[in-house]
């Protein structure tokens, strides 16, 4: 299942006049929105940092250079800038929203929530803060608060289809696939292009088994959005279980090629390496989905599989006890600890 994240709250772009130092400052940060605006990167970045050179803990400039590092994934860096501006203007919601973001993706989850229960202290009627939260605590296999929080988030923003996806895709987590199913298809009346409900509904077919009609599913989500690697990743795991193996190949170095972060992906690199043979590359990209996400569904039974491939037994065993502790099914094609 495809990690969901959606759009990242930026805010604290404001700009005005007052004496001559605080004209340049706010010109700067003018120049610097213009350049964010046109995709300039490093543009902004020079105008970010000639304000800075006027004033140091100009929190404004601090905070936009730390959403342009956010954007090149740079997250250390951003949460860097986030901090310096927080110690100037300790109350800056954009920052303590933006910084709570960039600890989401270096997986600093407890970080995350600290910096949102403190948003929500001050701005408890924001539907972004909410969703942010059952971001984390999704992502902490905390499923019954990540519920609450959507919704939460829900009763702020009733028509926002991602939140419903997101309300949809816990109940897949959860293995209740016909509650999934009708939270997903409520989010599609909302919004007719929601290609991540499109794609949702596909991997609850993939649960069941049914291939044909998850493909009918992918193939709306890639109509929409033709080059999402995730929904590519998505349609190469279905290729693999309909044995198609040069076309899941395809699909899976496309979505690895456009997102290289993406552990479930390398998954199904491993898997297709377990399929045609080539054991010590499963075991390779297998630990490399392990080291990005340990909770990936089924990522340690293969791995285990790989290791016995290769006839490392003591790791074939140590990768099966994870796989149980995670409580992966799955079997391998022989006992792996003796």
């Amino acid at each position: 299942m495809r990690k969901i994240l959606y759009s990242i709250l930026f805010l604290g772009m404001a700009v005005a006049c007052s004496d001559t130092k605080e004209t340049r400052l706010q010109r700067y940060l003018l120049q610097g929105n213009e350049q964010v605006a046109l995709r300039n990167a490093d543009g902004a970045e020079r105008f970010f940092k000639e304000a800075l050179r006027l004033d140091s803990c100009f929190a404004d400039a601090l905070n936009n250079l730390g959403t342009i590092y956010f954007t090149q994934k740079k997250y250390t860096e951003a949460v860097e800038q986030y901090n310096r501006a927080l110690t100037c203007r300790p109350a800056f919601i954009a920052a303590l929203l933006n910084r709570a973001n960039a600890n989401y993706e270096l997986k600093e989850y407890y970080s995350a929530l600290q910096d949102l229960e403190r948003v929500m202290r001050s701005k408890p009627d924001t539907s972004i803060v909410y969703f942010t939260q059952g971001l984390v605590y999704t992502k902490l296999r905390k499923y019954d608060e990540a519920l609450a929080a959507f919704n939460k988030a829900q009763t702020i923003e009733p028509q926002n289809s991602e939140i419903v996806v997101n309300i949809g895709t816990l109940h897949f987590y959860k293995k209740d696939f016909d509650l999934a199913a009708s939270e997903l298809k409520r989010a599609l009346k909302v919004n007719s292009a929601q290609a991540n409900a499109l794609n949702a509904l596909a991997m609850i077919e993939v649960e069941k088994k049914s291939y044909s009609e998850a493909q009918v599913w992918l193939a709306k989500a890639l109509a929409i959005q033709p080059n999402d690697p995730f929904f590519l990743n998505n349609r190469g795991y279905i290729y693999l279980m309909t044995n198609e193996l040069e076309k899941a190949r395809n699909d899976i170095d496309q979505s690895i090629s456009q997102d290289p972060y993406n552990g479930w992906a390398y998954r199904n690199k491993g898997i297709y390496y377990l399929m045609t043979k080539q054991y010590d590359d499963a075991v390779r990209v297998l630990k490399q989905a392990e080291a990005m996400d340990p909770f990936i569904d089924k990522v340690y039974i293969y791995l285990s599989e790989a290791y016995l491939q290769t006839k490392d037994f003591e790791n074939a065993c140590k990768a099966y006890k994870k796989s149980v502790e995670n409580h992966e099914e799955g079997s391998t094609s022989m006992k792996p600890c003796k």
